[in-house]
């Protein structure tokens, strides 16, 4: 029986996102041994692997976002302890992660999805760049964002090429890497995935320029929600499939948010988070309570889906 295992839930890490994950892995804590569960925080920041080995764990709730959480590195740790853990595996989680894979594949499943380029920092020139802009029909606005990074870190929107250039030096300090898309005006639109089956889209008004980092952890940015979205019944039934369609297209497991913007009738897929979070602000438990999946029952499917699928 599920409930007589040992549960290991880890959360916090060293990425940038370590405060989220934090909020994350203690309400999932919270609500693991509310169910009866043998259960135990772990905070990989300093130890890992052989800390986890040592833990003696039946299940891992994997509760870390951004870098070495949710890029296929920690998987990878689990797969080589074999030790079954919740969300997607070590290649769904690497290619969701990483902007540039996970378009490509929406490209070739024909997933609608903002134009691009990739820029590399050691080939960087603008007057290369103004070429390539021209060259590819991308005008502005533009956003400017890092390859492999969630919850909207290093995101910034572009309205001219002084403000790009600006922005792009800036972030070359840190990543080696960016992408450049075409900034999509209209609604935003949230999608939770969940065992391969859409839970259900939430709109999104964001009262800052677009949904970043302080609109989705932060109650003083006052962003509204609004579940279910406001879109005709067919445009609904649409993006639930879109966003199907991405979760299995990229092979994830247990739960996803897809994340879209709605113009001109069209969805546009900006990205698929593979370990969204879980706080009293987040999407995905608003969206599964919407249809009657309270937060402990959503934790416990995502928990039983690590146990049944490894």
């Amino acid at each position: 029986m599920v409930k007589k295992k040992k549960i290991l839930v880890i959360l916090g890490g060293d990425s940038r996102e370590r405060k989220v994950s934090l909020e994350t892995g203690k309400a999932c804590y919270k609500a693991i041994k509310r169910m009866g569960y043998k259960v135990k925080k772990f905070d990989p920041a300093k130890k890992f692997l052989s800390e986890i080995k040592k833990s003696n764990t039946d299940i891992i709730f994997n509760a870390l976002h951004g870098k070495n959480g949710e890029d296929g590195i920690s998987q990878s740790y689990f797969e080589y302890l074999k030790i079954p853990y919740t969300h997607s595996g070590v290649i769904s989680s690497m290619t969701a992660m990483n902007k540039v894979l996970s378009k490509k594949i929406f490209v070739r499943k024909k997933i609608l999805t903002p134009k691009y380029i990739v820029l590399s920092k050691k080939d960087f020139e603008i007057k290369i760049l103004k070429a390539i802009l021209r060259k590819k029909k991308l005008i502005f606005p533009l956003v400017v964002k890092p390859i492999s990074e969630g919850s909207s870190i290093g995101v910034k929107i572009c309205k001219r090429l002084t403000q790009l250039h600006k922005e792009i030096k800036k972030l070359f300090r840190e990543y080696d890497d960016l992408i450049i898309e075409k900034f999509i005006s209209g609604k935003e639109i949230q999608v939770a995935v969940m065992n391969g089956k859409s839970l259900g889209a939430i709109e999104l008004k964001p009262r800052r320029s677009f949904y970043d980092y302080k609109a989705k952890y932060s109650r003083s940015a006052r962003t509204i929600h609004i579940m279910p979205a406001e879109l005709k019944k067919n445009k609904y039934r649409e993006v639930l499939t879109i966003a199907k369609k991405a979760h299995i297209s990229l092979k994830c497991r247990g739960v996803t948010r897809s994340d879209f913007k709605f113009y001109n009738n069209k969805f546009y897929l900006l990205e698929i988070n593979t370990q969204p979070g879980m706080t009293n602000l987040s999407l995905v438990p608003e969206i599964a309570k919407h249809i009657g999946i309270n937060f402990k029952d959503l934790v416990e499917k995502i928990l039983q889906d690590a146990s049944i699928n490894r």
